[in-house]
């Protein structure tokens, strides 16, 4: 994720797991709360697109379909 990205604030309730993962990344600095949005604060690289997208989303997500590029695509049709 880059620097200045910015993900939903607010979490599913079914997330659990991503909740306690946000709430760390808050912790430690790399989230920061804004007025209507999470924002990374650096640079920071996932381990898969599927957790960026759980992340950013507020809860579990399909990051191959999740992720698109700047025309609309799919990440999974860019395979």
């Amino acid at each position: 994720m880059v620097k200045g990205s910015q993900a939903f604030k607010d979490s599913r309730a079914v997330a659990e797991s991503w909740v306690k993962k946000r709430e760390l990344y808050l912790e430690q600095g790399l989230l920061a709360v804004e007025v209507d949005s999470l924002v990374f604060t650096k640079d920071y690289e996932f381990t898969s697109p599927s957790a960026a997208a759980a992340i950013v989303c507020g809860g579990s997500s399909n990051g191959l379909t999740a992720w698109k590029n700047k025309n609309g695509v799919a990440l999974k049709d860019l395979e």
